[in-house]
């Protein structure tokens, strides 16, 4: 009983904060998300599938190096996350909506990595790009919180430069589906997420 109040409570501070479709969002506009979670290879097919997403890149963000490679960012010396960056239409896809797609694709609960990958590089972040952003982040957050019963120890951080990762990082789970597969099967990705959630 206490936890349906809860997630009640919770479901309508995301409404005062605006998780509703903004009536002035326009069909056609663009907005950007920027979202860590392991793998950036891992993180590109649920957002892919969801109508209004226009497009997804893998990338680096939160670290101080200019122009960052994969070679320095895998090896966790530049501060850097393994992150996507999610270009989507707000007409047809609210970010509530993709912070939902984001917390069922993550471990929330892991505080050195993401399932097989572990380091700072491969932690779980929402990179908020304004004050709304981080009101939705906070929300839906403790809307996890309320579901799994335990901490959540994804960051809510300010958003950083995006940069966009080596063309062969693109759309890897395309380009190398037997590689993914093998990959992502042997990292107990989807295990978790499915003792998770």
């Amino acid at each position: 009983m206490l936890r349906h109040i809860s997630l009640i409570v919770i479901a309508a501070i995301l409404v005062a904060c605006g998780a509703a479709q903004p009536a002035e969002a326009k069909q056609g506009a663009r907005a950007t998300a920027i979202f860590a979670g392991g793998c950036f290879w891992c993180m590109e097919p649920p957002f892919e599938k969801t109508n209004g997403v226009i497009a997804v890149y893998s990338g680096y963000t939160g670290g101080a190096k200019l122009n960052p490679g994969y070679e320095e960012v895998s090896s966790g010396t530049t501060g850097h996350y393994e992150a996507v960056e999610i270009v989507y239409d707000p007409s047809e896809v609210t970010y509530q909506q993709l912070l939902t797609i984001f917390w069922r694709n993550i471990d929330p609960l892991d505080r050195s990595g993401q399932f097989c990958d572990k380091g700072g590089q491969y932690l779980s972040a929402v990179f908020v790009q304004n004050a709304q952003e981080r009101k939705l982040a906070a929300a839906s957050k403790l809307v996890q919180q309320a579901t799994l019963k335990k901490n959540i120890v994804t960051e809510i951080l300010p958003a950083a430069k995006f940069y966009r990762a080596e063309e062969y990082h693109q759309d890897y789970y395309k380009k190398n589906p037997v590689r993914y597969k093998f990959y992502r099967f042997n990292c107990g990705r989807d295990q978790r997420l499915e003792q998770l959630w």
